[in-house]
């Protein structure tokens, strides 16, 4: 018998791969203050959800086509007349809704839309591994191609433009590896708790990291950590095990914020 035969070592496989992929864009999710974006990108995928089931397409295409569809309109519309959060907010509920309504009308297909809203890591098979793996791989892929390019964007767009770098192009790099995070992440933690995975390990890591490489690493290994711990904690307790997930991240950053006072105080 196979190892991947083993569901909780499949649900671990991908957990890991879904952590090494969200825990480096979060880092930049956090730097940039994009917190809105990620939520708002991670909204829309339920309608690429939708979408890919009513036209036989793999989840994972839909997913990510919307997902960038939804991270370039707000690129697209940001300061015309509107502030940020508020276009995000309108945006992202919006897609949500729209999802959802859109979702009501497969009745040719069947549909665990919670799975899709919270995740459903112990139910990933063989394929979807393939592709969470592949995603990850991508992203990891993209931003360590591009990462001092994209360091430079963020922290200091006129010393990026004085270099001869194009932040709007960098931005749009940032985008696409979100919109590929997103979609390997539904079927573990699902549309409404990726925000927190892209977050939570990347608020956890900052006050313990010197150089923003050290941040991304530490980052990877809160999330890992988190994966395993909630995976722990779901077959222990009997719990969701998306949301245990998020509930053992959030610990870590009570953990790790407590430190940092504690250190202040010092």
């Amino acid at each position: 018998m196979s190892l991947l035969d083993d569901f909780l070592i499949r649900a671990a496989l991908a957990g890991v791969g879904v952590a090494l992929a969200a825990a480096p864009m979060g880092c930049f999710v956090v730097w940039r203050r994009m917190a809105y974006f990620g939520d708002a990108t991670a909204h829309a995928a339920i309608l690429g959800v939708a979408m890919a089931l009513a036209l036989d397409i793999p989840v994972f295409g839909g997913a990510v086509a919307v997902a960038l569809a939804m991270a370039l309109t707000v690129s697209t519309l940001s300061g015309r007349g509107y502030s940020m959060d508020t276009l995000l907010g309108v945006l992202a509920h919006s897609a949500l809704a729209f999802g959802l309504v859109a979702v009501s009308f497969l009745t040719d297909v069947r549909i665990d839309l919670m799975a899709y809203l919270f995740g459903d890591i112990l139910a990933v098979g063989r394929a979807d591994l393939g592709v969470i793996w592949a995603g990850a791989a991508l992203v990891v892929g993209l931003l360590t191609w591009r990462w001092q390019a994209l360091l430079t964007a963020t922290l200091n767009p006129d010393l990026a433009y004085a270099g001869g770098l194009d932040p709007r192009r960098e931005q749009l790099i940032l985008t696409l590896a979100l919109a590929l995070v997103v979609a390997v992440a539904i079927k573990v933690v699902g549309v409404l708790l990726i925000a927190a995975m892209l977050l939570i390990p990347a608020a956890v890591a900052r006050p313990f990291a010197r150089t923003p490489e050290q941040m991304a690493m530490a980052a990877a290994a809160v999330a890992v950590v988190s994966v395993l711990g909630g995976l722990w904690v779901s077959l222990d307790l009997d719990t969701p095990a998306g949301p245990s997930i998020v509930c053992v991240a959030a610990v870590l950053f009570l953990l790790s914020s407590l430190f940092r006072s504690v250190r202040q105080g010092a």
